[in-house]
């Protein structure tokens, strides 16, 4: 899993501790957009949706230690992710 975690963090690697919660969020919203614009989503794809999942944890881990307001940053999480089902997530590489 960790390789999927920093294949799909891309250069996102290379930026500092402050920047890991957006970091890890971009590239889960990221890499859930690639997996709903497949016509199909069977189980061979389970690794991908684990990473996805693996990457929004990382995302609040990071959030919880810099943020300075979790419950901003939870809500806007959130936003994105459910702006995933109706093709209107904002953000990079969304």
């Amino acid at each position: 899993m960790l390789a999927g975690v920093i294949d799909a963090l891309g250069d996102r690697t290379a930026l500092g501790a402050h920047a890991a919660p957006m970091a890890c969020l971009d590239a889960a919203v990221a890499l859930l957009g690639a997996l709903l614009r497949e016509d199909t989503l069977g189980r061979e794809r389970a690794d991908e949706l684990l990473v996805a999942d693996a990457l929004v944890t990382y995302a609040f881990e990071a959030a919880a230690t810099s943020a300075s307001d979790l419950d901003e940053f939870a809500a806007m999480v959130m936003t994105r992710l459910a702006g995933l089902s109706s093709g209107e997530a904002d953000g990079p590489d969304a």
